[in-house]
């Protein structure tokens, strides 16, 4: 590793940690040859996630954007950020772990909607109404039917 202050190529660790959930180490390191340290970081390089859209277009998965459609359907909501922060977490780690480097867009909706559902009913009608795009009442009325099937005492 080269030095950033003196250019010169060799340093030693002198500190190493755990970071980002255990996905990456920190290391402190120390210039053999005039003593500047400095922190580097090592993370696994992973294969990107594709997302297929619906009209066949792709574009990488991005978990910021899941993120802020949660964060747009809970607005006025008691929920948390880092509960939605796990919801996108969780969504990502089974994607990663089915192992396919592409996954449909509807997959990762319904992943969204079925873990938005147990956290808030009102904050799951909302991103469902967008997500769906309900075009009439009607729609909008069954789907709220079927989350008082699943939980009576609404």
């Amino acid at each position: 590793m080269r030095c950033p202050a003196c250019q010169f190529n060799g340093t030693k660790v002198v500190d190493s940690r755990p970071v980002d959930d255990s996905k990456a180490i920190r290391r402190r390191r120390e210039c053999e040859d005039c003593g500047f340290r400095f922190t580097t970081f090592e993370k696994v390089e992973e294969t990107p996630l594709v997302l297929v859209k619906k009209d066949g277009s792709r574009e990488e998965f991005s978990r910021e954007k899941i993120l802020r459609g949660l964060i747009r359907a809970c607005e006025k909501r008691p929920v948390a950020l880092d509960v939605l922060e796990n919801i996108v977490f969780s969504i990502e780690k089974e994607l990663r772990r089915a192992g396919n480097s592409e996954v449909k867009s509807e997959e990762v909706g319904e992943k969204v909607m079925d873990k938005l559902s147990k956290v808030d009913e009102v904050a799951y009608v909302r991103f469902a109404s967008v997500y769906r795009q309900f075009k009439d009442i009607n729609v909008f009325i069954e789907e709220l039917k079927e989350i008082m099937k699943k939980n009576p005492s609404l």
